[in-house]
């Protein structure tokens, strides 16, 4: 008598990214102020004790209200995660960010191909912004389907965005569940430029990040 046995993975029930020491993650849906004030704290520690302090008063007032305002502005996107590397010398460095969030697809009952083939789906939802002239690839990460794209988004002063930047994005279906996909948004301003030395090499950098993303399972 022979019997076989299917082994069923648990279902994804979070993710993993293997980041720097000099990031910090900001959980946008639970023990946000938490995160805020930690990371705030830290960066007020570094500033010398011996600074004036007529001069110390309105920097950490206006670091607190950019650091905030990039926080809400990634909550109002409904994002799970925001990333940012936290500078050694009091201060916040907005230059960069990340940006993790979850799409889901509506369920359609029985019919599992209904939305037609994943990589189809994919760039279907990166088109949903009207971005054009964006470069797309494809590709496998943890063993699941991404899409990569890469675009220039303009500066947009009504918007607070002062100088263009450079944005990768990267849409993976999350395995064993076709209607939920995984997005990770990165976003530099370079050193100004966009398209600069700097901004290649943190692109470069965001491409590794994205290689050591692995499926929490429980």
């Amino acid at each position: 008598m022979s019997a076989e046995t299917e082994f069923v993975n648990p279902p994804v029930t979070g993710y993993r990214i293997i980041l720097p020491d000099d990031w910090a993650q900001i959980p946008l849906r639970s023990n946000t102020e938490e995160a805020i004030r930690r990371i705030l704290d830290e960066a007020f520690s570094q500033i010398p004790a011996g600074a004036p302090a007529d001069s110390v008063g309105p920097f950490k007032r206006e670091l607190e209200r950019r650091f905030r305002a990039t926080v809400t502005q990634a909550q109002e996107s409904n994002a799970l995660d925001l990333y940012l590397p936290v500078k050694s010398t009091a201060g916040v460095n907005l230059g960069a960010s990340i940006v993790v969030s979850e799409s889901l697809l509506p369920h359609r009952g029985s019919q599992g191909d209904a939305h037609g083939a994943p990589t189809d789906i994919a760039v279907q939802l990166l088109s949903e912004d009207g971005v054009e002239d964006a470069d797309l690839s494809s590709g496998e990460l943890d063993g699941a389907l991404a899409v990569r794209r890469e675009h220039i988004v303009s500066a947009d002063a009504a918007k607070g965005a002062e100088l263009a930047s450079r944005r990768v994005e990267y849409i993976v279906s999350v395995p064993d569940d076709p209607h939920r996909w995984f997005v990770a948004a990165f976003s530099t301003v370079g050193g100004g430029d966009p398209h600069d030395e700097l901004a290649e090499a943190l692109v470069e950098w965001f491409d590794a990040v994205m290689a050591t993303l692995r499926w929490s399972h429980g």
